[in-house]
């Protein structure tokens, strides 16, 4: 076993086979895995989320999968305070943990020990109550009347974030990129591992999962958890794959159209996230197409 005493965060876009190398490095190493894709996170969001079955772990431990109802919703606080807990309790039995996923604000509050604001709940439902009224418009238009520059770095579609935005502004009384971590020396000095493939071939991959996801039983997931509240849920719902076919359902689009819509928005937020860890030059890349991958992969942690 190659001597490791560091946690290891294999991070990047999705369906670049994060999970895959996850599983290799925990084998090698004798590590547990822990879960950083916040759907991931949700009990029943299996096929969707691209979660590894059960039996497809290889008895490896994993932390932070199914771990909420798709009625509650997930939040970066609650995930960073739970997954500090998880990787310190692996540490000192002695493990590696090899933290997996690609949930970009949630690997800067876990490796970057972001001192997260607090959340209100009455301001969280007054700009939820804008952002439902006049949708993401209306909340774009109050963010960059208080702070310009968040309302310019913010996607202007991503309503969720600039409720969260809105929120931290009113309650710190500062703009939203105060609350931002500092970059500099991951927690635990964790080795970043970023994972990524040419864009045609990744494009490609996406196209086949997606059309994997609908024919192995999105729908038929995607209805079951409506008779458990999802539609009720503020995250859970809005997932890629989810919120199409919840369209679909409801007989906004067709199926072709909803499988449609899932490539591209998995598409977009796959050049999301490669900017977003791009960005990071803490970030040790490779190619996950290199034969050799995983023991290239073990070569960094020595």
């Amino acid at each position: 076993m190659v001597p490791v005493t560091r946690p290891i965060a294999v991070v990047g876009p999705t369906a670049t086979g994060k999970s895959d190398l996850g599983l290799d490095l925990a084998e090698r190493l004798g590590g547990e895995i822990v879960n950083i894709d916040a759907m991931q996170q949700y009990r029943g969001m299996d096929i969707g989320t691209a979660k590894l079955h059960a039996e497809d772990r290889r008895g490896i431990a994993h932390h932070q999968l199914d771990v909420l109802d798709v009625t509650e919703t997930a939040t970066v606080a609650r995930y960073q305070a739970a997954a500090v807990a998880d990787v310190e309790a692996i540490r000192a039995r002695g493990a590696v943990p090899v933290i997996v996923g690609g949930s970009m604000m949630y690997v800067q509050a876990l490796l970057d020990e972001w001192a997260i604001p607090d959340t209100d709940p009455s301001v969280r439902a007054k700009w939820e109550a804008v952002l439902a009224e006049g949708g993401v418009a209306a909340v774009h238009e109050a963010l960059r009347a208080v702070d310009p520059q968040a309302a310019a770095t913010i996607l202007p579609t991503d309503g969720r974030r600039m409720v969260r935005a809105l929120e931290v502004v009113e309650i710190t009384g500062a703009p939203f990129a105060a609350s931002a971590p500092q970059i500099g020396t991951p927690r635990w000095d964790t080795i970043i591992v970023g994972v990524d493939r040419e864009t045609e071939e990744l494009d490609e991959r996406i196209r086949l999962r997606t059309e994997l996801m609908f024919e192995t039983g999105l729908v038929d997931e995607v209805t079951a958890l409506t008779e458990q509240g999802l539609r009720a849920g503020v995250t859970a719902r809005q997932a890629i794959g989810y919120a199409q076919t919840l369209a679909y359902l409801d007989g906004e689009y067709d199926l072709a159209e909803a499988q449609e819509r899932t490539f591209i928005g998995t598409r977009r937020y796959v050049r999301r996230q490669r900017s977003w860890f791009r960005r990071d030059k803490r970030v040790c890349w490779v190619d996950a197409a290199r034969p050799d991958l995983t023991e290239h992969v073990l070569t960094l942690t020595g």
